[in-house]
């Protein structure tokens, strides 16, 4: 790699950080190029130089929350036993990360997506995530015949729709009041999914 590569992939990672610290910090309403350009101490105009316009660049950050997102469930499930356990250790993950950065939450599921990036590609990034977070295990419990292929599609969207809900309920009405009942929320949840009627 040529000094000049380094050095556009350095900047453009100083301008991803830049980004990702107001979006985590301050929310999506206050990202502008010159807040961005002035943060990560260059001019507002070089921002173009490395990125077609400011949703490129959200949508670089997307992608950048989601790896974090990604290595923090790997750390808090590692030692997880495969299959269903293993699906409520990630979501249990996955939660307790959105809770902990409550603006990448509004970012992901209450911004506009016409704000975020190019539409599509956003759009199927976000929603899928949890899912792909979780697609190993639920290919695990399939081939152990744990749940057939057909119940494995039906409880992977009912984890989907049911952990959002839960995360903008607790995070934007605190409901339940305390973190302690919304992880327990979480866990009556999981367990009814997982575990409830439906092989």
């Amino acid at each position: 790699m040529s000094n000049k590569e380094i050095q556009e992939q350095r900047v453009r990672a100083y301008f991803i950080q830049a980004t990702k610290e107001i979006l985590s910090g301050e929310g999506l309403r206050n990202v502008s190029v010159r807040n961005i350009a002035e943060r990560a101490g260059y001019s507002y105009a070089t921002l173009y130089n490395y990125f077609k316009d400011l949703k490129d660049l959200i949508f670089e950050c997307v992608k950048d929350f989601q790896v974090e997102c990604e290595e923090h469930v790997q750390r808090e499930t590692k030692y997880s036993a495969r299959g269903k356990e293993k699906v409520k250790a990630i979501v249990n993950a996955y939660v307790k990360y959105f809770v902990q950065y409550p603006g990448i939450f509004d970012l992901f599921f209450l911004e506009k997506i016409n704000d975020v990036g190019s539409k599509q590609a956003t759009i199927d990034l976000i929603c899928t995530f949890l899912d792909r977070l979780c697609a190993d295990e639920w290919d695990y419990c399939v081939s152990k015949k744990i749940v057939t292929a057909d119940i494995a599609v039906i409880k992977r969207n009912q984890i989907t729709y049911s952990t959002a809900g839960l995360l903008l309920l607790y995070i934007n009405r605190r409901y339940p009041s305390t973190y302690k009942d919304f992880a327990s929320a979480v866990e009556v949840q999981m367990d009814a999914i997982l575990y409830g009627s439906g092989k």
